[in-house]
This record gives structure tokens, sequence and C-alpha cells, in this order.
């Protein structure tokens, strides 16, 4: 994936991905994007307004699908490593985290 190495990061703070769990993240959020122009067809089309709403509901499981697999990837590694390495700062972290995603 020669894209990681062409830009530069958003921020300061990096996750080093498997190349299989990068591939997965991308497949998942190509599926998402699939969705989302779909659903700009749908609206170009003059779909009903329900089977729209239906596809909405579609996208939004697909997203929330994601951010479960980010989630426990982020604990399974971010976290747990932080807490071995006797810091509480990433749970706190993820505390801020969940409440926001909670909202």
């Amino acid at each position: 994936m020669s894209s990681k190495k062409d830009t530069k990061p958003c921020c300061c703070r990096k996750k080093m991905r498997s190349e299989k769990e990068e591939k997965d993240l991308i497949t998942r959020l190509n599926r998402i994007e699939g969705q989302i122009r779909g659903i700009r067809n749908m609206i170009e089309e003059d779909a009903y307004c329900v089977d729209v709403l239906t596809q909405v509901n579609a996208a939004r499981c697909s997203l929330n699908s994601f951010s479960k697999v980010m989630l426990k990837s982020h604990i399974k590694s971010c976290v747990e490593e932080d807490v071995r390495n006797g810091s509480e700062e990433k749970i706190d972290e993820l505390v801020d985290l969940l409440q926001k995603m909670m909202k």
C-alpha cells in the first residue's frame, strides 16, 4: 500500500497495522463509499423516500460495524499496550471516545 508513503500523516500519532488488517479496513470503507454513492444515485433518480432511508440505515449499520472493528483493534493493541506499560492515558482517551460515540 504505497499511498501511506506518498502522503503526510494527518497528526503526530500513528498506528501500524498489518497488511491484512489494512486491506480489510479499506475493503469495508470501499463498500461504505459505494453505499453512499448508491444513495446519491437514488436521490438523482427520484427514488422513493422509504427506499432511500432504508439504504441510509444500511450505510449507518456498515459504519457502526466498521467502528466496532476499529474499536476492538484499538483496545487489543493500543490500550492493552498502554496498560502493560503502567499508563492509563489510553484508558482515559477510550472512555472519552466511548462517551462521544454514545451520544
